[in-house]
């Protein structure tokens, strides 16, 4: 390793459409690697910072809070390789590119090809550093959470899917009934490379 250079930790990330259970998949993640004895730094989703902020979110995502939420959860990984074994993302830099496009499509407008090509181009390079990255999935009766937020919420989890698809960004799948089962595999991953 060169003077001054940081080694990369073990990072396992999560992405997915809102209010499908990544945050508390992070925080469970999170508790038994520690009892583990792992080093946890936890990057929180960016959702609340950018409220307070004034960023534009979900189906008012624009080019400009799209960079914002790239650039700022890089940042803050790479801030933490300083102080971590092990690092937690809640909302992966896919997450950010998928929203744009969801709601470019929600709200019936064209997308920028170079624009898109720019924000690929980020999430494209920087998704390499995930060791392992989970995808959530809608349960599958939503029907009635779509009234509420005008089907934001699937067109989300379909941008999820082709961003990663298009990216060729390898992740797994996990549905609403196998938390557990991820979380056991996460731990063991890390156990054995971390």
């Amino acid at each position: 390793m060169m003077p001054g250079a940081v080694e990369r930790p073990l990072t396992i990330a999560i992405m997915g459409p809102h209010l499908t259970g990544k945050s508390t998949f992070v925080s469970r993640l999170a508790l038994e690697l520690r009892r583990n004895g792992f080093q946890v730094a936890t990057i929180a989703a960016l959702v609340e910072r950018a409220q307070r902020l004034g960023i534009p979110i979900l189906h008012n995502h624009s080019w400009a809070s799209t960079m914002w939420f790239i650039t700022r959860g890089i940042s803050d990984e790479l801030e933490a390789w300083l102080h971590a074994d092990v690092i937690l993302v809640n909302g992966a830099v896919p997450d950010a590119l998928a929203y744009y496009r969801a709601a470019l499509q929600h709200r019936g407008e064209e997308p920028d090809p170079a624009k898109i090509e720019q924000l690929e181009h980020l999430v494209r390079n920087h998704s390499s550093n995930y060791n392992l990255l989970f995808r959530t999935t809608l349960a599958p009766d939503t029907s009635r959470e779509e009234e509420h937020d005008g089907g934001f919420r699937r067109l989300a989890d379909h941008w999820v899917c082709q961003v990663a698809e298009r990216l060729e960004v390898a992740n797994i799948a996990l549905a609403p009934s196998d938390h557990d089962s991820a979380l056991e595999f996460a731990v063991n991953h890390v156990s054995e490379h971390g």
